[in-house]
């Protein structure tokens, strides 16, 4: 009997004592769970709100190389440098097709040809109607003084001959005089055909100049070293809502004035990238932006926005192109590096804010968890602006502690009081 009752008893101390433990280690393992439930404090101060994106760095006060203007209504590109392509100063970037530019030349060369000869043909008629002038004038001024001998005779003669003498005479004479007057005129109209001539040539060299300047145009040279960022193709017929015109390559049709490349200095750097249309209304000229470049480790620059680009893309995905001047440069930096582009917007002094992760939304309304004595309750609160990762409320206290989380999802309130409490940095 007295062994059956010690037996009793050892049983049931084993049963209190397992007990005990199951009932132990369940409130460690539900206090361990609650205190992974992350808090914080509304805070007042100063909030910088800012717009972050992804671009790229490029060379900066670029210069453009447009198709020439030569008068034809298309030209094709025989040769192309590829995108992102050094080039040193006066290297040849791209080159059209000079066929029409070259007929264009030569047509002018035989045109240059043919009146030279034909100035030459006039200037030796002009020498020769300009003899034939001066012998009339000399044969006219000695029929005269002939004529006027013979009537020195007229006293010696019979009348009807001095009469004929005197007759010979005056229409020598007039005859001379009429030479004398029209002889500055005739002598004008035997060069005038000379200075027809030279109007000929000199337009024919003006279009061979030309063709030849045209032909040079047509080779687009690098007004600077740097690297090639070619243009895309204006011209192309293939266009689609959303996508963008294809670059320009070997082959494409180009009209004149169109740009075809375009070479950044090296000396001066900027950075670009496309921002989504909502963020358009936080954006001006001036703002400050921090660049990091994803491939150089401590690459990191300042710049200010200097354009902003208009909207383009679906009606789901509006974006706009923004533009940064960077300041310096860093050690291995090259066009196309892909930057992190941080733009400051605008700083809220002295406002109550909280981490955007720590705010809810639900059927219209704003709320938050809010740690009580009881544990965690919703909060209404009024949202006067959200940034990427700080948000501007009203409606609490500087000091309240709200949860990060929601708390009701695993556990009961009262145990995320206690453990979150754990949880709340100092």
């Amino acid at each position: 009997m007295t062994r059956q009752y010690f037996g009793l008893l050892v049983f049931a101390g084993v049963l209190a004592l397992a007990g005990w433990g199951g009932s132990h280690v369940y409130a460690e393992l539900h206090s361990q769970s609650a205190v992974t439930i992350p808090v914080t404090r509304v805070k007042r101060g100063d909030v910088t709100f800012h717009v972050s994106a992804q671009g790229s760095v490029q060379g900066g006060k670029s210069r453009t190389l447009v198709a020439p203007m030569t008068g034809s209504r298309e030209m094709v590109l025989t040769t192309l440098r590829r995108p992102g392509e050094m080039v040193e100063k006066d290297e040849i970037v791209a080159e059209f097709d000079t066929t029409e530019e070259t007929y264009k030349l030569r047509e002018a060369e035989a045109d240059l040809a043919e009146t030279e000869l034909q100035v030459k043909q006039s200037e030796f008629e002009s020498q020769a109607r300009e003899e034939e002038l001066n012998y009339e004038l000399i044969k006219a001024r000695g029929d005269l003084k002939i004529a006027e001998i013979e009537c020195t005779r007229n006293s010696l003669l019979a009348p009807i001959t001095a009469q004929q003498n005197d007759i010979t005479r005056d229409a020598a004479r007039e005859r001379l005089q009429k030479l004398e007057k029209d002889y500055p005129s005739r002598k004008k109209a035997a060069t005038a055909s000379i200075a027809i001539q030279l109007a000929a040539r000199e337009k024919a060299r003006m279009m061979a100049a030309t063709g030849r300047r045209n032909i040079e145009m047509m080779t687009l040279r690098a007004p600077m070293a740097g690297y090639v960022n070619v243009d895309r193709n204006q011209n192309s017929n293939f266009f689609y809502q959303g996508m963008q015109l294809p670059l320009l390559q070997v082959g494409d049709g180009v009209r004149p004035g169109m740009p075809v490349a375009q070479i950044p200095d090296m000396a001066t750097w900027e950075a670009t990238a496309q921002i989504g249309e909502e963020d358009r209304g936080h954006l001006a000229l001036g703002q400050q932006a921090a660049i990091e470049l994803v491939a150089l480790p401590g690459g990191k620059l300042t710049g200010t926005v200097s354009n902003l680009g208009g909207t383009t893309g679906s009606p789901w995905n509006r974006r706009f192109e923004c533009k940064l001047n960077v300041t310096g440069t860093v050690p291995g930096m090259r066009p196309g590096m892909t930057a992190r582009i941080t733009i400051a917007t605008h700083t809220a002094k002295n406002v109550l804010w909280i981490p955007a992760q720590a705010l809810y939304e639900s059927d219209g309304r704003k709320f938050v968890y809010l740690q009580s004595p009881g544990g965690f309750t919703t909060k209404d609160v009024t949202m006067i602006r959200r940034g990427e990762s700080q948000v501007i409320i009203d409606g609490l206290k500087d000091g309240d502690v709200i949860s990060m989380a929601n708390p009701l999802q695993n556990q009961d309130t009262k145990s995320a009081a206690g453990g979150a409490s754990k949880a709340l940095p100092k």
